[in-house]
Formats: structure tokens, C-alpha cells, sequence
């Protein structure tokens, strides 16, 4: 079977573009933005300089987003981004950027089956797990 790419689609309620140029100050790569506005430049003032879809390509991690329409719901936060690997210093400098701002849920510290972890909530209201594997 050919292996395909899954990318995670993150919505936000309008701070796109900030959490998209904060990711991106943290895993490199390129970002590309579609505002509403780029789509039909008759959309009201209010959306269209809003993301409608955004890419974060080519760093360390790739994924894609935009601004929820209006009247869309978000999500029910069923879904946590994972970063994992071996490379402790790596990971936990992740861990530290990545939740300045928000909420630490799980401090990042050795667990009971023997890795480091922690999870914690963005500034963004992105809900992020750390695992930094020993075996």
C-alpha cells in the first residue's frame, strides 16, 4: 500500500496567522496563508484578511489551519498533538516555547512507565502532548 500524509487542520477563532508564525518561529519551515478575502474579495470586511487556509511546511512538523467561518464550531477538543523521539534537549526545548502562555496540564517529568512526559493546553488552545521515549 502507498503511505500517505496525515496533516493535522487546526481551526482557530481568528488568530490564525499568530499561532501559525509562533509554530513557525518554533519548528521552521514555510507558512502560506488564503485570506477570505484572497478568495472572494466581496466577503464582508470583518473576515477578509482571516486565514481561510494556512500551511506550515517544510520544518519539523507539517500542518495546515485557518479561521473557522463564522458559526462553525471549533471542535469538541477530542484531539492532542504528540510530539515524541528520543532527543531529550530537543523535545524539552519544545515543551518550554511551546507552552509559554498557556496552561501545563502534566509537568514534563519522568512517568511510571519510564519516559518523560508532559501535556499542557497553547496559547492558542491547542492541546499538545510531549514524550521524550528512554527505550
Amino acid at each position: 500500500m502507498a503511505q500517505m500524509d496525515l496533516h493535522p487542520y487546526l481551526m482557530f477563532d481568528g488568530n490564525c496567522r499568530e499561532a501559525f508564525e509562533f509554530y513557525q518561529n518554533i519548528f521552521g519551515g514555510e507558512v502560506n496563508f488564503m485570506t477570505y478575502g484572497d478568495l472572494d474579495g466581496s466577503c464582508p470586511a470583518g473576515v477578509r484578511d482571516q486565514i481561510m487556509h494556512g500551511t506550515l511546511m517544510g520544518g519539523s512538523v507539517e500542518f495546515m489551519g485557518g479561521d473557522a467561518p463564522e458559526g462553525m464550531p471549533l471542535g469538541a477538543g477530542k484531539i492532542n498533538l504528540s510530539l515524541s523521539g528520543f532527543e531529550e534537549a530537543a523535545l524539552r526545548e519544545k515543551y518550554e516555547a511551546l507552552s509559554q502562555g498557556g496552561t501545563i496540564v502534566i509537568p514534563l517529568d519522568r512517568q511510571i512507565w519510564g519516559d518523560i512526559y508532559g501535556a499542557f493546553q497553547d496559547k492558542f488552545g491547542i492541546d499538545w502532548m510531549v514524550d521524550i521515549r528512554t527505550a
